[in-house]
């Protein structure tokens, strides 16, 4: 298979492309700095420079180029402010989905976040983050597009376990390794196309707790 990974040197991103060329996959990584270049090859993807903030969709379709699935992984990331929320993890997540039909792919896979849900209350930056997830969640499944959502609980950099759940509660948590480990599960199971999975360390392993 054939994946491109927006945000692809976020921490899930780099588990990923190491778990995609493992198994023998082809990874194309698109970033906005060329200094980021040796920790993506390093991983085992192909590095492609491309700002998705600043990018049109068409630019952006050029990036994805030839391959048989995109996997939105970027984000505004810790102490960014409203804006960025709205700019990369909305605005962000849609262009992809403009630039996946431009590019003539029609699988996607998104990492949005447990509680996102774009009529959540409150002003606070977080709040806006749940909002722009929860906006660009009901954009993709509205699309028409080949979607699989994920909502992750809290994140953490410990060693994945290869079990999940997902039936979650508050407070639970899952290492990013699993993340990027459920991603690859589902880019190869045509059983998750349509669905959106709350994911949190469990005790069944990723494939049988997505039901394939």
């Amino acid at each position: 298979m054939r994946v491109a990974i927006a945000g692809g040197h976020g921490k899930i991103a780099l588990h990923l492309a190491r778990i995609l060329a493992r198994r023998g996959d082809e990874v194309r990584s698109i970033v906005r700095k060329e200094e980021h270049f040796d920790d993506l090859r390093d991983a085992g993807a192909q590095p492609v420079l491309c700002d998705l903030e600043e990018a049109d969709a068409a630019a952006l379709a050029e990036a994805v180029g030839e391959v048989d699935a995109v996997v939105f992984a970027a984000g505004a990331g810790p102490g960014s402010g409203a804006p960025r929320k709205e700019s990369v993890d909305y605005g962000g997540a849609v262009k992809l989905v403009d630039a996946a039909r431009q590019a003539g792919v029609s699988r996607y896979v998104m990492v949005s976040s447990v509680n996102a849900d774009a009529d959540h209350p409150g002003d606070e930056v977080f709040d806006v983050y749940l909002r722009a997830k929860g906006r660009a969640d009901a954009a993709l499944a509205d699309s028409g597009l080949d979607h699989t959502i994920l909502r992750p609980v809290g994140l953490t950099d410990d060693p994945g376990t290869g079990r999940i759940t997902t039936s979650v509660s508050r407070g639970d948590k899952i290492p990013r390794e699993d993340v990027a480990a459920t991603i690859a599960v589902c880019l190869a199971a045509p059983a998750t196309i349509g669905q959106t999975y709350e994911i949190a360390t469990g005790d069944t392993p990723i494939a049988d707790a997505l039901g394939g």
